[in-house]
């Protein structure tokens, strides 16, 4: 397999940017995929790169590859949501495809390219926001009993239903269904980024994603659940990226983040916030074989879900080497699986008023295993504070830091919680490991490398 593009060669070799072929897609309107050339080497092509050896979970059996053995038929680069609708579905099924994004695409687009907002959507099925506050306020919907407060019965009637068919409407073009044996690539020096979209890798095995900045991926119709808790909540749709029954997905160099629309500007109904914003990397649904690297993900609440119930099944997932900052929770929230977290990189401090909770919950018998972790404080955090579990999880954890002093998380975490305790030890050993490294080093190193765009640095080298 191809080295990793995210390590700079022993020899330090120079990458130059060298022109794609470009006749055969000229009726299509796409245009073919650039190359990088190593100086003095064979052609080395970030569109065609695959996950090298033994890099997590994703490497297992027969690898990620991706789209790498697409045809000039099925090389596309995209600028607008129409173009990238269109190369995700074109044909013959089961075509290994690669997609490169030039520049930012707004997925709330009609094919037109016109912007699409919240009213668009909702114009002619009846839904209005205060109608629908009006129907279902806890001081009278469903209140068969004062002590309930309205909070037992889930919304029905007319504006329930206008708000499901006006969210249908959202989703039929924010979500773009991601095929097998694709490759989503960001164009190097584009600025490449999806606002507002849905990545949905569903039933699909072999699937790259990388260098891409995805923003603001935003519900305009949240459903309100009563029965969520004691208090209710409201409930949004669209992960940025969605993995759910899929396997061998690797997500490299990407950045996630609700920007410029955040949670703090979210206004509060029946009590509760109006959340717009769900998931930013879910993997749910027996999805195995998984590796998420180099990637930032930056102010978010509810981030990486491992596990959609405690019936999930599979979920082999590995992170390492990946950026949490200004995250509230779920970094991840891990069920079930065999999940393996090493030389990632967490800093607690509040951001755009995202204000940290916990980063690993470990919960439905997961069984995680944190080496070479480096957490930084902020004022008020303490060890204590970066787990979480429901008492069936385990954490075997080895060589964490919390700023810069080896600790025991675990151990923490149990000393300060009589009930609900987490497991040392875990039932299986990490083998694909590529890349462990102390912790020290990862706030420094990782600054410089992780997120999207920084493999389009000048030289095309990392580190």
């Amino acid at each position: 397999m191809s080295a990793s593009s995210h390590r700079r060669s022993p020899a330090r070799k120079r990458r130059v940017l060298i022109g794609a072929a470009t006749a055969s897609l000229v009726a299509t309107g796409l245009a073919a995929v650039p190359l990088t050339m190593s100086a003095g080497a064979a052609a080395v092509d970030l569109a065609h790169a695959v996950l090298p050896a033994n890099d997590g979970w994703a490497s297992s059996g027969t690898g990620t590859t991706g789209g790498r053995d697409a045809d000039a038929a099925h090389t596309f680069t995209v600028s607008t949501r129409a173009e990238l609708a269109k190369a995700l579905r074109a044909g013959p099924a089961g075509a290994p495809r690669i997609i490169q994004i030039a520049g930012a695409i707004d997925a709330n687009t009609d094919d037109s390219g016109k912007p699409l907002d919240c009213a668009d959507y909702a114009a002619g099925t009846g839904f209005s926001l205060n109608a629908y506050l009006k129907a279902y306020t806890p001081a009278t919907w469903g209140r068969s009993n004062p002590a309930t407060w309205g909070r037992s019965k889930l919304p029905s009637g007319a504006q329930e239903t206008a708000r499901a068919v006006a969210q249908a409407r959202q989703a039929a073009r924010v979500v773009l269904s991601v095929p097998s044996r694709t490759t989503i690539v960001g164009a190097p020096g584009s600025s490449a980024a999806i606002v507002g979209g849905s990545l949905q890798v569903s039933n699909a095995d072999n699937v790259i994603i990388r260098n891409l900045r995805f923003s603001d991926t935003r519900d305009c119709f949240p459903q309100w659940d009563p029965t969520d808790g004691s208090t209710g909540n409201w409930n949004s749709q669209y992960d940025a990226v969605s993995v759910r029954r899929s396997t061998h997905v690797w997500a490299d160099h990407n950045t996630f983040g609700d920007g410029p629309h955040y949670d703090s500007s979210n206004p509060s109904y029946f009590g509760r916030e109006y959340q717009v914003h769900d998931g930013a990397l879910d993997i749910t649904n027996a999805s195995d074989l998984v590796t998420v690297e180099y990637t930032r993900f930056t102010n978010h609440d509810k981030t990486m879900l491992i596990g959609s119930s405690d019936k999930d099944t599979k979920l082999r997932v590995t992170l390492h080497h990946n950026i949490f900052q200004g995250i509230v929770q779920r970094a991840p929230l891990a069920r079930v699986g065999q999940i393996h977290l090493y030389d990632n990189y967490y800093d607690t401090a509040t951001l755009n008023g995202y204000a940290h909770s916990y980063s690993v919950n470990s919960r439905a018998h997961a069984q995680v295993v944190a080496q070479n972790n480096y957490w930084a404080l902020s004022s008020g955090r303490k060890a204590s504070q970066l787990l979480s579990g429901d008492g069936t999880g385990a954490v075997a954890g080895s060589g964490n830091l919390a700023d810069g002093t080896v600790t025991d998380l675990v151990a923490a975490y149990n000393a300060e919680h009589s009930s609900k305790k987490i497991a040392p030890t875990v039932n299986w050993s990490p083998k694909l490991n590529a890349g462990l490294e102390p912790a020290s080093d990862l706030p420094a190193k990782l600054g410089r490398t992780a997120g999207a765009g920084v493999l389009n640095r000048a030289g095309g080298s990392i580190g």
